[in-house]
């Protein structure tokens, strides 16, 4: 039994969830942590709303509210979709917890102590008209290394760089438009140039990663580390921990992925015993983040770990490429995005889960569109898996009065396709085992082509009045064929999965351990009902027409 940390980027509790942010960064680790759970190993799947980036501010200085009712809002509306689409957190919880703030100025101290942070006075920007030092993202303007505009005075969304707000060009306040001046506060910094060798030593090493997150951390190794400001002036956020400071806060990019750990303490109580296993010895830490978090991940987290000694590294930073829609860039603040409440009230879970797992941007972007949406639910969804099932066991409860078949001889086509069975399972436990989500798919909707193909060579509906036992036997196999189906599909599909076991009479939880329960003959079975329905194209038009409507 394997100790498996599951490490989520926390969304800002800014706004609604989009699926960008679902193929990106939420879908891949539940299909994990459900995998994992169903192997027997030990998972902690953490995550939360992120309650204190600038974000947060400005959205509740837009509102005239304050940034805590914007947070509770979004938390509350985070949770109702992990629970609709079937994520299964251990805890998703919020930065905004005291046992956050203690563990985030634990840290900070501890670096501190160890000489890893020191105090510098720095340009930043500031509002005359506004009478304040702006943070990161009150300030846009032109990026400097790509001359993307809208590049914020944290990050350009163009390029992918991390930037201080006094690098922009042309730079404005985002509250009132005016052109900030540059004046002189003191903050602490993290050295993390410190990191430098340690980190190239570490990632180097690290060839099971995605070649696109191995890459672009060595990029920035390549570039040279720069020490980083790790407080900034603001008052919503995680204090600073350090007298005569405290009209300060612990940077919201420094204290957010303490978050992973901060959780995993929260989840346990507080008790070292509980959480200590996932974060020493052998246990594994995967994150599962969006291609914009890389640095964060993989040089500034795990720099910061290094520095505090006594816990584990990342094992694993999966992180996917972006995914676009309707063959345009998503962007929230023009609407463009299909919104996560929104579908929930029209559509059922596992139809979306499995569409963005097959078309999952895991080595490069990938589009969402309606039409391929509405294809992929109808021709393999219900048309191929949907179908095998439903023809099988409805067929068994007509002719063999709602009992498993008892099978007689299986012949050697038959045996060929258990043997694909098998071979099926086995290569989708590799895929997910190593993070390859649309290859793991692949193989079973492969499995499910084949079990049609069977079924349509033994067409039990004309053999069953002449060879009732040979029919029998055929149903049984085909039985089995969905049973595999059943294990490998569930980390996919949970409520599809679930509503099959029981409809094949399975013993247990869908959630049993990761193998190929074979159907008990001649056991009853209760009447099963389509698994997936079918949605008429013409909501296609409406839903393009829906995201062609926005401003």
């Amino acid at each position: 039994m394997e100790h498996i940390l599951i490490a989520v980027a926390w969304p800002y509790a800014n706004g609604p969830l989009h699926l960008g942010h679902i193929a990106g960064a939420y879908l891949p680790p539940d299909i994990f942590g459900r995998y994992h759970r169903a192997k027997g190993n030990r998972v902690l799947m953490v995550s939360g709303s992120d309650a204190h980036g600038t974000p947060i501010t400005l959205r509740a200085e837009q509102e005239g509210v304050t940034p805590a009712e914007v947070v509770d809002r979004y938390h509350s509306q985070f949770l109702d979709c992990w629970r609709k689409l079937g994520i299964s957190f251990d805890l998703f919880t919020s930065t905004s917890t005291p046992n956050h703030a203690r563990v985030s100025q634990d840290i900070f101290r501890t670096l501190l102590e160890k000489g890893y942070i020191y105090k510098n006075s720095v340009p930043q920007q500031f509002c005359s008209n506004c009478q304040r030092y702006l943070p990161d993202r009150y300030v846009e303007g032109t990026c400097p290394l790509c001359g993307s505009s809208g590049a914020r005075g944290d990050q350009c969304d163009s390029c992918g760089k991390p930037l201080n707000s006094t690098e922009l060009r042309d730079p404005h306040c985002r509250i009132c438009d005016t052109t900030p001046l540059i004046k002189e506060s003191e903050h602490f910094f993290l050295r993390l140039s410190a990191f430098q060798e340690l980190l190239r030593k570490w990632i180097e090493a690290q060839r099971h990663w995605r070649p696109n997150v191995l890459n672009f951390s060595l990029r920035y190794l390549d570039e040279g580390l720069r020490d980083r400001a790790i407080t900034r002036d603001i008052n919503w956020g995680v204090p600073v921990p350090v007298e005569g400071y405290e009209g300060k806060r612990l940077y919201v990019w420094f204290e957010a992925v303490i978050g992973y750990l901060s959780a995993s303490i929260e989840w346990a109580g507080g008790d070292e015993a509980g959480w200590r296993p996932f974060w020493s010895g052998e246990a594994r830490g995967y994150y599962f983040i969006g291609k914009d978090n890389i640095p964060f991940h993989t040089l500034i987290w795990p720099a910061m770990l290094m520095g505090y000694g006594g816990l584990n590294l990342p094992y694993n930073v999966p992180a996917n490429e972006f995914l676009t829609i309707q063959g345009r860039q998503l962007s929230t603040s023009r609407n463009w995005a299909v919104w996560l409440p929104e579908y929930l009230k029209s559509y059922d879970p596992d139809p979306l889960r499995y569409y963005l797992s097959a078309n999952m941007p895991e080595g490069g972007d990938t589009d969402f569109s309606w039409q391929q949406f509405y294809s992929r639910n109808n021709d393999e969804l219900v048309a191929t898996y949907g179908n095998l099932v439903h023809r099988v066991l409805t067929f068994v409860h007509r002719h063999y009065s709602g009992e498993v078949p008892r099978p007689g001889t299986i012949d050697a086509g038959g045996q060929a396709l258990l043997n694909k069975a098998a071979a099926t399972l086995d290569t989708v436990d590799r895929a997910l085992a190593e993070c390859h989500f649309r290859e793991g798919l692949r193989a079973a909707m492969a499995l499910a082509q084949e079990g049609n193909r069977y079924l349509e060579s033994r067409a039990p509906w004309k053999s069953v009045a002449t060879d009732r036992e040979g029919t029998g036997t055929s149903l049984y196999v085909a039985m089995s064929v969905i049973s595999c189906l059943k294990t490998v599909l569930y980390p996919y599909l949970p409520f599809s999965s679930t509503r099959l076991h029981q409809y094949l009479g399975l013993e247990g939880s869908v959630e049993d351990p990761w193998e190929w329960q074979r159907p008990t003959p001649s056991r009853g079975l209760p009447g099963p009902s389509a698994l997936f329905a079918k949605l008429d194209a013409k909501g296609i038009e409406a839903e393009v027409s829906r995201l062609e409507a926005s401003p």
